[in-house]
C-alpha cells in the first residue's frame, strides 16, 4: 500500500470531522506530540539496553512513529498547513545546505538523492 501525505491528511480529517469536538486545541496537540515523542524514546531505550519495568511492554516503534505522524497531521490540518509542501521545502533545504556535509558512498551522486 502506498499513501501520500495528502491522502493521509484527508483520511485524518475525515476521521476527526465526524466528531463535534473536532481537533484538539493547539496546546493540547503539542502535549500529545510531546507524549508520543516520549513513547518513541521509551521504545528505543528498550531496544538499546534499558530493561523494561516488570510487566511493561517493550513497545512497538512502528506504531509509536505512526501515532506521532497522526498528531502531526492533526496539527497541520488544524492550521491549514501542508506536510507535503513542508516536507518538500525541508528536503530542498537539506539537499542544498548539506550536499557536501557527509562522506558520499562510492558511486552516489548529489543528483541521485533527489527525485
Amino acid at each position: 500500500m502506498s499513501l501520500t501525505f495528502e491522502e493521509a491528511r484527508e483520511r485524518v480529517d475525515a476521521y476527526i470531522s465526524q466528531f463535534k469536538e473536532g481537533y484538539f486545541p493547539p496546546l493540547l496537540m503539542l502535549a500529545r506530540l510531546t507524549e508520543e515523542t516520549g513513547e518513541i524514546a521509551r521504545v528505543i531505550a528498550h531496544d538499546h539496553g534499558k530493561t523494561p519495568k516488570p510487566g511493561e511492554d517493550r513497545g512497538d516503534l512502528e506504531m509509536e512513529l505512526a501515532d506521532l505522524l497522526f498528531v502531526m497531521l492533526c496539527m497541520a490540518n488544524e492550521r491549514g498547513l501542508s506536510l507535503e509542501r513542508g516536507f518538500e521545502r525541508m528536503m530542498a533545504k537539506v539537499e542544498g545546505r548539506d550536499a557536501d556535509r557527509w562522506t558520499r558512498k562510492e558511486g552516489a551522486s548529489k543528483e541521485g538523492a533527489q527525485p
